[in-house]
């Protein structure tokens, strides 16, 4: 193992010693109960499998079948999430054929109630898959879902059934349409007043144009990347087109799989046990080596806290200076995800990180081999017939995934920022290195609307450092300021120096433009962003993790944080009823979530 990845592996494990024992004996407990459906009252089962035919009544009645949920994040309005509209008959085939029971529930659909609730709908996600297994009436679960907060949701809330053995299901990128660059390009032409929303939408239907995961690697697709390098996806899974019969053999197979590692089989494998600390570390390193999107700097905190782990972010920080830069895929580059998979995909990367000894091997994987040796394979179909080959031996596009010896950036593509502002995350790898320090006057908002009011008023045409205040998740629910980048882009592209400072997200395919983000403390906590003032210079080095604002010590410690200009954000497109997860929001280092019980067990049991 590498040095470096190997240190920091020890320190999670012995930081998280007390607290992820409680947790083992926790889900220990609940599998030595065997069966839960032996345990409802008789209202409770049958309730449970009134719908079900005859010859399952019976199975299920006498606890000689395993039942599997089906927890789906189906919907038909998400272009990644349409393709899993027939995944349940056919996993619920595949489940009959393999000698188990399926169990369909109707699970989580995100819809669209406002950017910001995003944050929070992970958790909402997390707490209505608890639910939906809270039945107790389940031998093993497999998880449909591809987006944003989805996953992450369907993981946390998968992980306080720890004890259940969990297979989770990609639904695969659609087919490539007009390339992001042009996209991008198309939306910075809106921006100047070039073309106009008919132009736009055409656009934005080519790229977005077929069901199936959007094709840059934002967080969806770094979702899916995540999920594999942990081992919770078969192996090379993840980036198999939608509607494909290969894809429907893997969707069958991963039924199959989560069969065999029920706790009525002989190779029990539950979720509790395969998300330990290695499996973080590699989620990690995963993220680092693939420039992947910052929103995991806060997902695998929070599904490591899960776990029984306590990952933060120096850890990050230490791994981030060992992991080098192998993939380029938009942002971070003009390939989507598409051509990723046409270079090798998951199995070429694990392969060469493996190689490399940034990934830990000995753990425990959803696939027939039970390290992560297993994800060097690829799957194929030989006269309909499922299997799995040796992936290539090195890159078949070296401009999209380099080599240990060639790799695209010594370190990894996320960067810890640190400073008198506070401490946040900044996405390195879509930055040109022309543009990753900046020192410029700060303007100072509190709203993203304003920000664009700023730029068609042509005041924004100078050096500048957008500091974007009272964006956090206490605030109004740290909604991603994507939106901000076509306006930013435009003004960096006229040869202006530009950056963003905010305690707010930006989105997984946000790139080119500098930031520091996720800033902690947020400014609702009094943050030192709150303090600043439209005019004090600042300086963004984001190839040294710096980030401060130029003003006296003195001085900038006797000012008083201001007050949050922007007072309508509480209300409207069901914000109000969120008010509970604002002002009980974790800060993003802690994974901005409100699952976790600051005065429960594992918490008190770490902070002692």
């Amino acid at each position: 193992m590498h040095a470096v990845v190997e240190k920091v592996t020890q320190q999670i494990i012995e930081r998280s010693h007390v607290v992820r024992t409680l947790y083992l004996k926790h889900i220990d407990k609940a599998a030595e109960q065997g069966s839960h459906r032996a345990t409802l009252a008789c209202g409770n089962l049958a309730h449970g499998f009134a719908a079900c035919n005859t010859g399952d009544k019976a199975d299920l009645a006498s606890d000689k079948k395993p039942n599997i949920a089906i927890i789906t994040s189906y919907n038909d309005m998400l272009s990644a999430h349409e393709p899993y509209k027939d995944s349940p008959d056919l996993i619920k085939a595949a489940i009959k054929a393999a000698g188990g029971v399926p169990a369909m529930c109707d699970g989580v659909t995100q819809g669209q109630p406002g950017m910001e609730l995003s944050l929070f709908s992970r958790d909402v996600i997390a707490m209505s898959t608890a639910i939906s297994l809270s039945h107790n009436m389940f031998d093993g679960g497999l998880y449909l879902g591809v987006c944003d907060k989805i996953v992450p949701g369907l993981l946390l809330g998968a992980l306080s059934f720890g004890h259940l053995p969990a297979v989770f299901v990609p639904s695969g990128p659609m087919p490539s349409g007009i390339s992001n660059k042009e996209k991008a390009r198309t939306r910075q032409k809106y921006a100047e007043g070039k073309i106009g929303r008919k132009e736009l939408l055409e656009s934005e239907s080519k790229s977005y144009h077929t069901p199936g995961t959007c094709t840059f690697y934002g967080t969806a697709n770094s979702n899916q990347m995540m999920v594999e390098i942990m081992g919770l996806h078969l192996p090379g899974s993840s980036f198999i087109n939608p509607y494909t019969p290969l894809r429907d053999e893997l969707t069958k197979a991963a039924a199959e799989q989560v069969l065999k590692f029920t706790a009525m089989g002989d190779d029990y494998r539950p979720l509790g046990r395969v998300i330990d600390e290695k499996a973080i570390v590699n989620a990690i390193v995963g993220l680092l080596a693939t420039g992947g999107s910052t929103n995991h700097t806060m997902h695998i905190v929070a599904i490591a806290r899960a776990a029984g782990v306590d990952v933060n972010w120096d850890d990050f920080n230490e791994l981030s200076h060992a992991i080098p830069l192998l993939t380029k895929v938009y942002p971070n580059g003009p390939a989507d995800i598409n051509h990723f998979q046409a270079a090798g995909g998951m199995s070429v990367l694990i392969a060469e990180l493996l190689r490399g000894g940034f990934l830990h091997e000995d753990v425990l994987t959803v696939g027939d081999k039970r390290g992560l040796a297993g994800y060097s394979q690829g799957p194929k179909l030989d006269n309909g017939q499922l299997l799995w080959e040796e992936g290539p031996e090195a890159s078949l596009d070296p401009e999209v995934i380099g080599s240990l010896e060639k790799p695209f950036a010594v370190g990894g593509g996320l960067h810890v920022m640190h400073g008198n502002l506070g401490r946040g995350i900044s996405k390195v790898s879509a930055v040109a290195e022309k543009h990753q320090v900046v020192e410029a006057p700060a303007l100072v908002f509190d709203d993203q609307d304003d920000v664009v009011a700023a730029f068609h008023r042509g005041e924004l045409e100078r050096d500048f450092i957008i500091v974007l205040r009272f964006q956090g998740p206490k605030s109004n629910g740290m909604p991603e300021l994507h939106k901000l980048t076509p306006w930013l882009g435009l003004l960096q592209d006229k040869g202006f120096k530009v950056a963003i400072v905010t305690d707010g997200r930006m989105s997984g395919a946000s790139g080119k433009v500098p930031s520091a983000i996720h800033m902690c403390p947020e400014c609702e906590d009094g943050g030192p962003l709150a303090k600043v003032r439209t005019g004090d210079v600042i300086n963004l080095n984001t190839q040294t993790g710096e980030v401060n604002a130029l003003v006296d010590a003195a001085e900038f410690k006797a000012r008083k944080a201001e007050p949050n200009s922007a007072q309508d954000h509480h209300w409207g497109m069901g914000r109000e009823m969120f008010g509970a997860f604002r002002v009980g929001a974790s800060s993003a280092e802690t994974g901005a979530t409100n699952l976790f019980d600051e005065d429960n067990l594992y918490c008190r049991v770490n902070r002692t």
